[in-house]
């Protein structure tokens, strides 16, 4: 076996990274300001030193994704390889430009969480900087699939994708909201049953929070009247306060999303299963300086905090 090691260029990498990022080889092509044969020659070099197809040659419209089983493979590595090279173009230079770590999240947790981690991060290390980008849960494991831009996912996934990695940051229980002077608020036990003929304010269909709530009401036997699904627990809150309807939703220790609304709320125990929210990462990829930085501090602060959001 030949211990050779393969010669790579940044040029290679960067035409299969920016192929992954914008689907298709004229956007890559244009991005690098290159001709799109130009980009094919790149590729076609990585894949003889590779010894693997990394990208598909068929033309014409497509709606798989443009790379091969091999080439999404190779993908976190070309990412982690690239930002080496820019790290060690930076070691002498010192007006490099502080770094950077784009996170998506979804807008709970930005609210509830991230903010002031995001703040307190800041204070800690001045030099990087945080973007963030609000989606939706399954949106945010597509973006980290689709994107080698973005570094982090601060999720709560129903169950992560196979090409993700999980590190658990905290879990939340669920609680009944209602409008206040609500008979079910004055029950002294509540239980999913009660709920069967209140109209009720979800989580979005297909969202983490969605599917635990309907497995916990069909365990229970209920056939839950659905009036609205909207995308995150503060409108819900506030269409609750507004009287049109109850909700089932996941809190945080403390009160922060309910304070100050006319609300009343009542803890459902275990009857659902817990939501727990953590960081993705793509499976197989290094993490920056910049990110694991993030990733370690948020995961201090939040175990500091008692394990449970804020």
């Amino acid at each position: 076996m030949s211990t050779e090691t393969p010669s790579l260029s940044t040029d290679q990498l960067s035409a299969l990274v920016e192929l992954a990022r914008l689907g298709s080889l004229r956007a890559a092509a244009e991005r690098l300001v290159i001709s799109e044969q130009g980009l094919r020659n790149r590729l076609l070099a990585l894949e003889q030193r590779l010894g693997v197809q990394l990208y598909r040659k068929s033309r014409g419209p497509r709606r798989s994704p443009p790379l091969t089983e091999q080439g999404q493979r190779f993908l976190p590595h070309a990412v982690d390889l690239l930002r080496r090279a820019r790290e060690l173009c930076e070691i002498f230079d010192e007006s490099a430009q502080p770094a950077q770590v784009h996170i998506v999240a979804s807008q709970y947790l930005i609210l509830y969480v991230l903010i002031d981690a995001v703040r307190r991060f800041h204070r800690a290390f001045p030099h990087i900087r945080i973007r963030l980008t609000a989606l939706t849960e399954q949106a945010i494991q597509e973006a980290l699939l689709g994107d080698p831009a973005i570094a982090l996912g601060v999720a709560a996934p129903y169950e992560p994708a196979r090409e993700l990695d999980y590190l658990h940051l905290f879990s939340l229980n669920w609680s009944f909201i209602a409008p206040r002077g609500h008979p079910l608020l004055g029950r002294r036990r509540l239980t999913l049953a009660d709920l069967a003929d209140e109209p009720l304010i979800l989580l979005e269909r297909g969202s983490a929070g969605w599917q635990h709530v309907a497995d916990a009401l069909l365990r229970a036997g209920v056939v839950p009247r659905v009036e609205m699904e909207t995308t995150n627990t503060e409108l819900i809150v506030r269409m609750v306060e507004a009287g049109l309807g109850v909700s089932i939703v996941p809190l945080p220790a403390g009160g922060a999303v309910t304070r100050g609304r006319k609300v009343g709320v009542r803890s459902l125990g275990n009857s659902i299963r817990s939501i727990d929210s953590g960081i993705l990462t793509r499976r197989g990829e290094q993490l920056s300086p910049a990110s694991r930085q993030f990733v370690e501090f948020v995961h201090r602060e939040v175990r500091r905090a008692g394990g449970r959001g804020k």
